[in-house]
């Protein structure tokens, strides 16, 4: 169906959006044109507060107070067809009242939206059904039964397995890739023209995240439907992309064709973008030439056997009995001294649950965590109590994912770096506000942050405070659970450079968890993936990414988009189902 390819279906002229605060105006989108053609993609790229988000919701009025849009115009073209004859009718949909029905009918039937985080854009209390076949019969006059059917038929559209039992499930039933497929059935029930996709992969898995990509362009090639793509992924970029933007402090920098922009970037923003991202699909020079200096040494933690059962019933003897979440099964692994060691897989497939095991913040159900500290004698933390592991757990220290919900917003920064000196009580009041003063030249903080808060702070500075309060004890292992994850991948490099500077400085070791192979690829020395609780491979890093052997590990390095056009639909896609 290419009735419609090129005809442009949606402009976007001098869109300006502000936020009024007691500063004064702030310009979050700052006169941004744009236009969508039937049956293409456009990828607005940019870095977190560029102003992508913002500008998608400028185009249906919903961005939320005190902001509002200030100027411009969003028109949609309306192709139809009447009489043998082609009309057009253009809307100007920011002369409509945000609250009239006019605009309401737009929204969902001409111009769709798909939000980045589906569990908290669906009800929590609604079957899928009703929320899919609510947005049918809010624009169509059809029966619940006919709405019904045509949402069994949309979620076997969007590939959701048993559509006849899950058209009946709640959300919280659903795993992220089903309640993300949910979504885009509920944003094409009732065919758009223009679609706009803010994020809504960022949270998948990178499985999950080609399957979804998969099924949006199927579906945009069956209608010649319009695409709005907004993402911080060039590899995503790469592989769905017919046009980018880029946006940056709210403007559009530069614009042009796919392959034109990755080739030759013009604008030094969109150049650096791309230097960022081409930095990490090979390993760091920095800690190829570190291990050429000083080779990892002897094992100096390593799990055997361990195995981790959540709810499981126990006897009078404390004997598993029954039941229960099998998060990690039988996990043996080990972390050499100044060793970097991976550990990647998707969500649920017990990473983080193994990681919190080694430093024993969880209970181990069964098997040996044995630690080797600097004194050369190995302790065994499974069976140790709480005032045992004291010592350990001051070399033992942990960088978490979320730099925002990690850090107390009630304590300034001096107050979080200093908290486990407070605690560990060697340092007085003078000795440890001096600690932290060279703790935040070390992750690169100047010392006027000693009395801030964490509000004040960017994502990639606070992840340097929680980088600061991690390494205070002098630890001699960090691990860093998703630790850039949730920073643009300009800031990823940056803050993975840090921490190979603090090894070279500090003598650490590492583990990364990590669901982002670019990022264990650039800083790993060795590999670990898991599967279902198990780690299913283990070996050097550029061996198990080049020649895996596992084939969920094929799987998993086969979703991997490449940022480069150029590639686009030669990878062979490699699906596994484990054997039953």
């Amino acid at each position: 169906m290419n009735t419609k390819a090129n005809t442009t279906v949606l402009e976007i002229k001098n869109l300006s959006t502000e936020f009024v605060s007691k500063r004064g105006p702030f310009r979050a989108v700052d006169d941004v044109s744009l236009e969508l053609h039937a049956g293409k993609t456009l990828c607005v790229v940019g870095e977190s507060g560029s102003g992508k988000s913002v500008m998608s919701r400028s185009i249906l009025q919903i961005v939320d107070p005190p902001g509002r849009v200030c100027g411009g115009e969003v028109l949609l073209h309306r192709h139809r067809t009447a009489r043998g004859m082609g009309e057009e009718e253009t809307i100007d949909l920011l002369k409509l009242n945000p609250k009239s029905s006019a605009i309401r009918n737009l929204r969902g039937r001409d111009i769709a939206m798909i939000f980045q985080e589906p569990m908290s854009s669906l009800s929590p209390v609604h079957r899928i059904g009703d929320q899919v076949g609510e947005a049918i019969r809010l624009h169509e006059r059809v029966s619940k039964k006919e709405a019904r059917e045509r949402t069994l038929e949309l979620l076997r559209k969007v590939e959701i397995p048993r559509p006849e039992k899950a058209i009946d499930q709640f959300p919280f039933e659903f795993s992220g890739g089903m309640r993300q497929r949910a979504m885009i059935a509920m944003a094409l029930a009732c065919n758009p023209t223009v679609l706009i996709a803010d994020e809504p992969t960022t949270a998948l898995d990178v499985t999950i995240q080609a399957e979804i990509l998969d099924l949006i362009r199927s579906i945009q090639k069956e209608s010649d439907m319009a695409v709005l793509f907004i993402t911080h992924d060039m590899g995503v970029v790469a592989e769905i992309a017919d046009e980018i933007a880029v946006m940056r402090f709210g403007k559009v920098v530069e614009t042009g064709d796919v392959y034109e922009i990755f080739e030759n970037p013009k604008h030094p923003y969109t150049q650096r973008l791309l230097n960022s991202v081409r930095e990490l699909d090979r390993p760091s020079e920095r800690r190829l030439a570190m291990r050429e200096k000083r080779p990892v040494g002897e094992p100096c933690l390593v799990s055997d056997g361990v195995r981790k059962v959540f709810g499981a019933s126990k006897s009078w003897f404390k004997k598993e009995v029954s039941g229960g979440l099998v998060a990690v099964n039988d996990a043996y692994l080990e972390l050499r001294t100044g060793e970097n060691l991976g550990i990647v897989g998707e969500s649920g497939s017990g990473k983080t649950t193994l990681g919190r095991c080694l430093q024993r913040v969880h209970d181990v159900t069964s098997g040996h965590i044995l630690y080797t500290n600097a004194s050369g004698q190995e302790l065994d933390l499974a069976p140790m109590s709480e005032g045992e592991l004291a010592q350990p757990w001051r070399d033992i220290r942990t960088v978490f994912q979320d730099p925002f919900s990690s850090l107390n917003p009630r304590m300034t920064i001096g107050q979080i770096i200093s908290e486990p000196l407070i605690v560990e009580g060697k340092l007085s009041g003078s000795q440890i506000r001096e600690r932290v003063y060279e703790l935040l030249e070390l992750v690169g903080l100047p010392a006027s942050a000693f009395m801030r808060y964490p509000h004040a702070f960017s994502g990639g500075q606070r992840q340097r405070v929680s980088i600061a309060r991690a390494i205070a004890p002098n630890p001699r292992i960090i691990i860093a659970d998703e630790a850039t994850s949730a920073l643009d991948v300009s800031l990823r490099t940056q803050i993975l450079d840090l921490l190979l500077d603090l090894q070279e400085r500090l003598d650490l070791s590492f583990i990364l968890i990590s669901h982002d192979i670019a990022v264990i690829r650039y800083f790993c020395d060795r590999i670990a993936v898991m599967y279902r609780g198990r780690i299913v491979e283990t070996g050097d890093t550029e061996e198990v990414c080049t020649t895996p052997k596992h084939e969920y590990t094929q799987s998993l390095l086969s979703a991997v988009p490449v940022a480069d056009p150029r590639v686009r639909g030669q990878k062979q896609r490699v699906r596994y189902h484990e054997a039953t």
